[in-house]
């Protein structure tokens, strides 16, 4: 790291003021606010990222993206094969001072999968779950199943009693606007602890001094303050008033990589950006639609100048995707990875073959604070829908405007980034967006498409113990996917992260999820 130092220069984001500077602190300057303390309120990879560093699961992913123990100590299959036998760790409290017994975890797991819980597609084999005794769980499940412990890394732990006192066992769904007092309120057993929460301005997180592991970091706080402005989240990096942010601008890489003061992080993502469709019978306009013809789907598909994209818009740093996953991810082949050739008059074609009105309006669903350069890259399509004879409307806007229009089908076509988390498998997108919606599955298929042939295929593999004869399920189910064109992959997005050389130790993992706690900073003076 570079060991150049600056003087901390006037303010210039709302809510930097007032940082604690005797202490070890990492100033986080995030691209967004987290939608609530409750990691079960949606199914939001960057909320869900952050509050693991207050709540932690039966297992977790070690530096390698290995699975190892963590708040269980083992565990086993007993011989009914469904049926998980979790020993958990002993001598654990949550922040509040209470034991971590396994009455904690079922009560746990039964939030999560509960019907009104938006994760509940996070658990998709889960039936039940016992307790044995104080520090032994059964967890029961709908069939064999080989994933069970990359589903729990991300199943975040609750206090039960702690949920009781506070009418907190019943899930929120920021989504639906369901709040609770886990909305707002938070204890885990994590190595950080809730200080303070302002939404959309500050969260501030403290050491947990009586976490079970080792600490492998030196900070005392954790400063959260949501900076959307790229420009202004540059300026706060360069002037010191930030020392960390995970989306680094990526039309600002070069002035960044210049500063004495700044190191980058960079590498690409794991998350997949797609295009999906409607496949009800109608349009937001009212109109008959017509993406639930492959022709159509195909039409815009060759309509998008893939090439165009990462050189102008992604400035570069993407991998253009032909698979809707990435390629470190299990189920992935080269041959799911080529791409058609942009080509708009075969695209104007197959929408005069099709049977698509000049002028066809729509609505282009994108968000102003997800993807990297999101906004940038859904004009562009526009565009380029445009030019071969539709009229796309763009709708550009928060995720929390955003999000109700995708999952009650009052938008058509929209984005998505799926980073296979948290199984870092090919069957969880396959699981929770292309097969048809039937209980735990299906709950990120906003289009409302079916295909029993896919739905099979997936289902097979979810009780495939093999790993070969699984891979194998899965990549024909991929192969079926991308056939169809169900949705429409554009590219693996850039990863850049960005600190000043007060951060000495900051690992970038390639499923973009900070860990920190094992950062460490220059020692306070």
């Amino acid at each position: 790291m570079k060991m150049k130092h600056i003087m901390l220069a006037t303010t210039a984001v709302m809510g930097l003021a007032g940082t604690v500077q005797a202490e070890n602190v990492l100033r986080w300057g995030a691209h967004r606010d987290i939608g609530s303390l409750d990691p079960y309120s949606y199914g939001d990879s960057f909320t869900i990222n952050v509050l693991n560093h207050v709540y932690e699961g039966l297992v977790r992913y070690d530096r390698d993206l290995k699975i190892e123990p963590a708040l269980a100590a083992s565990w086993e299959i007993l011989e009914d094969q469904v049926t998980w036998r979790f020993k958990l760790r002993e001598g654990v409290t949550f922040h509040n001072g209470n034991p971590f017994t396994a009455a904690d975890v079922v009560a746990s797991l039964t939030r999560v999968s509960d019907e009104t819980s938006p994760l509940k597609g996070n658990l998709p084999a889960y039936v039940s779950s016992t307790v044995v005794d104080d520090y032994t769980v059964d967890i029961t499940l709908n069939g064999t199943y080989p994933l069970l412990l990359n589903d729990l890394t991300n199943i975040h732990i609750f206090d039960e009693e702690w949920m009781t006192e506070n009418d907190a066992l019943m899930p929120t769904d920021i989504g639906a606007g369901t709040e609770g007092f886990a909305t707002y309120n938070a204890n885990g057993t994590g190595p950080f602890i809730v200080e303070s929460r302002q939404p959309d301005a500050k969260t501030v997180f403290v050491v947990n001094p009586d976490w079970w592991d080792e600490a492998r970091h030196n900070l005392d706080r954790i400063e959260l303050t949501p900076v959307n402005s790229a420009a202004t989240r540059v300026a706060a990096l360069l002037s010191g008033e930030i020392n960390f942010t995970n989306e680094a601008p990526v039309q600002d890489l070069p002035r960044l990589e210049a500063a004495p003061n700044v190191e980058l992080l960079e590498g690409v993502d794991l998350r997949t950006v797609m295009i999906g469709f409607p496949f009800r019978e109608t349009l937001t306009t009212g109109e008959s639609n017509p993406f639930s013809d492959i022709k159509v789907r195909e039409a815009l598909y060759k309509a998008i100048d893939l090439d165009l994209i990462h050189q102008k818009v992604m400035r570069g740093k993407s991998r253009i995707a032909g698979a809707t996953v990435a390629p470190p991810i299990p189920g992935y082949v080269e041959t799911l990875d080529d791409v058609p050739d942009f080509d708009p008059d075969s695209a104007k074609a197959l929408l005069a073959e099709a049977g698509v009105p000049e002028g066809l309006e729509f609505e282009f669903n994108c968000l102003s604070d997800g993807l990297v350069n999101e906004e940038q890259f859904c004009q562009a399509i526009a565009s380029m829908w445009s030019r071969i004879g539709l009229a796309p409307k763009l709708d550009v806007a928060p995720r929390a405007v955003q999000s109700p229009k995708r999952t009650n089908g009052s938008t058509d076509v929209y984005t998505l980034g799926w980073a296979t988390l948290p199984m870092l498998d090919s069957y969880s997108p396959l699981l929770q967006i292309f097969h048809s919606k039937d209980g735990n599955a299906g709950v990120f298929n906003w289009g409302g498409w079916s295909y029993p042939e896919l739905d099979a295929l997936i289902d097979a593999a979810g009780s495939e113990l093999d790993f070969d004869k699984r891979m194998a399920l899965q990549t024909e189910a991929l192969q079926l996917v991308k056939d169809e064109i169900i949705m429409i992959p554009l590219h693996q997005q850039p990863m850049a992260w960005a600190v000043t050389d007060e951060v000495t130790e900051m690992p970038l993992f390639p499923d973009a999820k900070p860990r920190l706690w094992f950062v460490n900073v220059n020692p306070a003076s």
